[in-house]
């Protein structure tokens, strides 16, 4: 290894917020770490069970994401050290694919003296991931609204309200979105499109102006979490009666199959709420673990290793992962 070693801490993500789809995002205090650093040859190293199976090679994403990077900025290196640790659990509805796109992006620019903006980098995670909302989120912090054309991505930022906290419910089966992509119809009502169109703007509204208590009604949703509902059992009676449990909303998180609902921070309901959330997905034959976030306000943070500094980064970062 030769040259500096960077570390990223990319934060987690959840899509939609219900009526959303494919246009709001918030970043949330889980995190992924990525350390990037020039090599004499390639060597990728993944920590944690989660990974069996991720490659190794210079097939992994974050090594061809990487090259997309120094391709972009005229650069090249062809060979690096890479290793990843991460919190997110994959392909369950939290951004995985995300953080490790954003992640890979943000490490690649910093090693070679950061010549793209956080726009480009946008730009390419977009076209990556095939939409704004994960990726906006892990790269910006906070809540995202953004829109993309195919060619263009554009977005806002808001602070989350400080009251504002997640409980997520993250069943023990994995769940593709390219499967959840297929549950959905080809075409919608023009009753229901208006219907989702009302409560995402209203959504967007109530979180931009700390309006918590209309959360509830705006989160409702008929454009995609109806037909995505048999795959994940229980999950219409969580978001039926959550708010009868103390949650200011509920939601499918991304494409599932995580569930997240929103409370106020100092509601005294929080335990009532996600002993339903575990009833209910157990009723059903389904373990589920429940982890209390934040949202969070930031984009990836780095830290530049000083040279000579070998420490693995699974013990750099021993303190900071879920235990």
């Amino acid at each position: 290894m030769y040259g500096p070693r960077i570390i990223v801490k990319v934060p987690a993500s959840t899509a939609n917020l219900g009526p959303g789809f494919d246009t709001l995002g918030m970043a949330l205090s889980l995190f992924a770490w990525i350390e990037m650093a020039q090599a004499p040859e390639t060597t990728i190293t993944l920590y944690g069970d989660q990974m069996n199976g991720v490659p190794t090679d210079k097939s992994n994403l974050i090594y061809k994401v990487a090259q997309m990077v120094f391709n972009e900025a005229g650069v090249s290196v062809p060979e690096l050290s890479i290793s990843m640790y991460s919190d997110i659990p994959l392909t369950r509805g939290l951004g995985s694919s995300a953080s490790a796109i954003v992640g890979a992006l943000v490490a690649a620019n910093a090693l070679i003296g950061a010549p793209l903006s956080d726009h480009k980098l946008f730009q390419m995670a977009t076209a990556l991931e095939g939409h704004p909302d994960n990726v906006g989120a892990s790269l910006f912090g906070g809540i995202v609204v953004s829109a993309w054309d195919g060619e263009q991505a554009d977005y806002v930022r808001i602070d989350p309200h400080p009251s504002l906290q997640a409980l997520v419910a993250v069943p023990a089966f994995q769940l593709s979105t390219e499967k959840a992509r297929h549950a959905l119809p080809k075409e919608i009502s023009m009753g229901d499109a208006v219907y989702n169109v009302s409560r995402s703007s209203l959504l967007v509204a109530a979180l931009a102006t700390g309006q918590l208590e209309l959360i509830s009604k705006a989160m409702k949703d008929r454009l995609h979490q109806p037909y995505r509902a048999p795959l994940i059992p229980g999950m219409e009676t969580i978001l039926a009666h959550a708010s009868e449990r103390g949650a200011l909303g509920a939601a499918l998180s991304g494409a599932g199959p995580t569930l997240i609902s929103f409370v106020d921070a100092q509601s005294g309901r929080k335990q009532e709420l996600e002993q339903f959330l575990v009833d209910t997905l157990a009723d059903e034959g389904i373990e589920a673990e429940t982890i209390w976030l934040k949202p969070f306000n930031s984009g990836p943070q780095l830290v530049q290793v000083e040279e000579g500094d070998d420490l693995p980064l699974i013990d750099r970062i021993q303190s900071e992962v879920r235990v």
